[in-house]
């Protein structure tokens, strides 16, 4: 990671603030990576606690859950106590939780601990982004320092996959757990020392918005459990359709109820603001379409393909690296100079297209001439997404408000990427279930077939949602970087001081 540091000569004045960088950067790591890490040592596992087929991706869900759910809620307790304080609480509450599930001894105690991890991982995400957002105020560092934020935020989820196959091929699947805690322990050292002190005293503090945390966190809890169940119980089920309607139910009511609210959890002009609810819209729609690929990719690899746990997680590095190429050394580049919409929208085309080539994804398929060029487009589109938007997210929303913003944008991305997967995942496996339907299911050679054939539809649908979400973008976004970027962005340079 180091090597992101080397800052140019004239800014190794304050030096403390890229040793900063590094250590948001390390946490959001963590973060991004625990959604995927788990997904490799699922198996082993599930064998060793004996947890049954249908109550296995709790595993994930209960992360997803609790982080989704109380993302909003997480943003604005940092406008509430300080930035750097929660950011150290969430760190050491996210090393707890990762002990007690390293530890575990059946199921409940393995979901509880990833609940638990979620929910400080809930805190922590939008604490780290406005941290960063407020320690780097010049536009031009800016856009370094959301460059590489942004290439983490893609490609942590990627180095997930290699490390949980590492970890759990040659150690055990616990210490894809276990790993969190010295480094959460040493990201709150870190920030104990580099970040600087903000602390906001008792009659500055922002009121907390109780009925919306309630209606807001619910309604998200709701549709995310919703999605979850529709990957078993299909998406005409009762439950999935009550739970479905409810969460729309509660975030309409949310959406009322902010509007009168003096201290909002969620401020309405944050989101009717055309960059950042176009931003939002942008990156939860894009997470939707990427992480459906991880999915696909990993299954297309191991179980059709025999990739072991290590090999499927390298397979994905080639993305990794483009996304962490495009999104430091293209996008941080043209930030400044060019419209955030000449970057979005070609980033969505460039993953659209990404998309399109592997929808002709068959059993026989070579990873060169399949998964490869995908992989790369892929990258390159998502790096120049993730990163003007994570920008745009929360440029220019005054100081005590960061907090919101920050967690409006992680939000998108947490909802898309559960919403995604559930939903391309239960796409292909009704693709697959009516392909087997009228053949031989029995054949073995037949059976990889209907699920490739499964992949590809669900990705047609992925490549489509990528197309829908590059219009929004083009609609929507409309901010230009100025010459006066900079003084605009001073005020918040103030807080801290």
């Amino acid at each position: 990671m180091s090597h992101h540091l080397h800052a140019p000569e004239d800014q190794k004045a304050d030096s403390r603030r890229w040793w900063a960088l590094a250590v948001i950067a390390i946490a959001q790591l963590m973060i991004v990576l625990d959604a995927t890490i788990v997904n490799i040592a699922l198996p082993s596992a599930q064998k060793d606690l004996g947890i049954s087929d249908g109550n296995r991706q709790w595993v994930i869900t209960a992360y997803l859950l609790a982080f989704g759910g109380l993302l909003l809620l997480g943003g604005r307790i940092g406008d509430l106590f300080g930035r750097k304080r929660t950011f150290t609480v969430g760190l050491i509450g996210f090393a707890l939780a990762s002990a007690i599930g390293g530890f575990a001894t059946d199921q409940s105690m393995l979901f509880a601990a990833r609940a638990l991890q979620g929910a400080f991982g809930a805190i922590l995400a939008p604490a780290a982004l406005s941290l960063l957002s407020n320690t780097f105020t010049d536009p031009k560092e800016r856009a370094t320092a959301f460059g590489i934020f942004g290439a983490i935020a893609g490609g942590g989820a990627a180095i997930g996959l290699i490390a949980g196959g590492l970890l759990t091929e040659y150690l055990d699947w616990r210490w894809c757990l276990f790993v969190n805690i010295p480094i959460a322990l040493g990201a709150a050292v870190g920030a104990f020392y580099l970040l600087k002190h903000d602390h906001i005293g008792k009659d500055d503090r922002v009121k907390l918005d109780l009925p919306g945390a309630v209606l807001g966190c619910g309604g998200l809890l709701a549709i995310v459990y919703a999605t979850s169940e529709a990957v078993t119980r299909g998406w005409s089920d009762w439950l999935v359709l009550g739970c479905l309607g409810l969460g729309v139910l509660l975030l309409v009511l949310f959406a009322l109820v902010e509007r009168r609210t003096p201290h909002a959890l969620l401020p309405t002009h944050i989101i009717a603001d055309r960059n950042r609810g176009g931003a939002a819209l942008s990156v939860g729609l894009a997470v939707i379409g990427m992480y459906g690929l991880f999915l696909f990719l990993t299954y297309y690899l191991q179980a059709i393909k025999g990739y072991s746990p290590v090999m499927a997680g390298i397979a994905f590095l080639p993305m990794t690296a483009a996304i962490m190429l495009s999104a430091t050394g293209i996008a941080a580049r043209l930030m400044t100079r060019v419209p955030s919409r000449n970057l979005v929208v070609p980033g969505l085309l460039l993953a659209a297209a990404g998309m399109a080539w592997l929808t002709q994804m068959k059993v026989e398929s070579s990873y060169s001439t399949m998964v490869l060029p995908a992989e790369i487009l892929l990258g390159t589109g998502m790096g120049l997404v993730f990163m003007p938007t994570m920008s745009l997210a929360t440029l220019g929303v005054s100081p005590h408000e960061v907090g919101a913003a920050s967690a409006t944008i992680n939000t998108a991305q947490q909802v898309g990427g559960s919403f995604g997967t559930a939903l391309l995942n239960t796409i292909a496996a009704s693709v697959t279930a009516t392909y087997l339907a009228s053949r031989n299911a029995a054949d073995q050679a037949v059976q990889a077939k209907g699920a490739v054939h499964g992949y590809a539809v669900a990705t047609t649908v992925a490549m489509g949602i990528l197309l829908v979400a590059a219009v929004i973008a083009f609609l929507m976004i409309d901010h230009k970087p100025e010459p006066g970027e900079a003084e605009s962005a001073e005020p918040s340079a103030h807080v801290l001081a």
